[in-house]
């Protein structure tokens, strides 16, 4: 059994940067793939960001390129999402997941295990 838990979420002003965190309790957290993805009211879940197993290969969506970072700590079955310059159109709950295939992939339905998300809110 996988048990993902996000944090750092928060309520902060436009421009402002936060750092959100998931650590995973799995033992093969090193073979994973991990994804970042957002849900805000009344739209369905979408892709943020991804990162392979090893911390190499990462992909961010258009939306947040340049302004978002995903990373990896796999000593510590943690990775990160690095968000900066925060608009009010990034408000959402934000989830971490985990991909077993190990790859970079971008769809809600190819990851197997999902966190309870956390809430992300940037006001104008």
């Amino acid at each position: 059994q996988v048990q993902l838990v996000e944090s750092g979420g928060g309520l902060v002003q436009a421009g402002a940067s936060l750092r959100l965190s998931c650590s995973a309790s799995v033992r093969t957290f090193n073979r994973y793939a991990m994804g970042w993805f957002r849900q805000a009211p009344g739209k369905e879940r979408e892709f943020v960001a991804a990162i392979g197993w090893s911390g190499l290969v990462t992909k961010v969506a258009d939306s947040v390129k340049g302004r978002f970072t995903i990373s990896r700590d796999n000593a510590l079955n943690t990775i990160y999402l690095q968000m900066n310059s925060l608009k009010p159109e990034d408000t959402a709950v934000y989830y971490c997941a985990v991909d077993r295939s190990g790859t970079i992939r971008t769809m809600v339905y190819e990851y197997d295990y999902w966190g309870q998300g956390t809430q992300v809110t940037v006001s104008s």
